[in-house]
């Protein structure tokens, strides 16, 4: 069964809580997962638009991704 690339890209934007888009792909590809810059922009805008995380410009090449909402932890 293959894991929906959204889901594993939250799942280490969770992780982090905060992160660079470059540092989000060198994690990607740690677990072999290499996406090309189209599909990784079109699943980042999807979280975005989701909900799910906040993307700010940080830099004109460094993105900045923040956690928005953390429903899998209970407090």
């Amino acid at each position: 069964m293959k894991y929906p690339i959204r889901n594993l890209m939250y799942e280490k934007i969770r992780q982090a809580r905060t992160m660079t888009d470059a540092a989000l792909m060198k994690d990607l590809a740690k677990d072999g997962v290499t996406l090309a810059d189209s599909e990784f922009n079109k699943t980042l805008l999807d979280l975005e638009i989701y909900g799910l995380v906040r993307v700010s410009w940080v830099t004109k090449d460094k993105r900045r991704i923040e956690l928005v909402a953390d429903s899998g932890t209970t407090s």
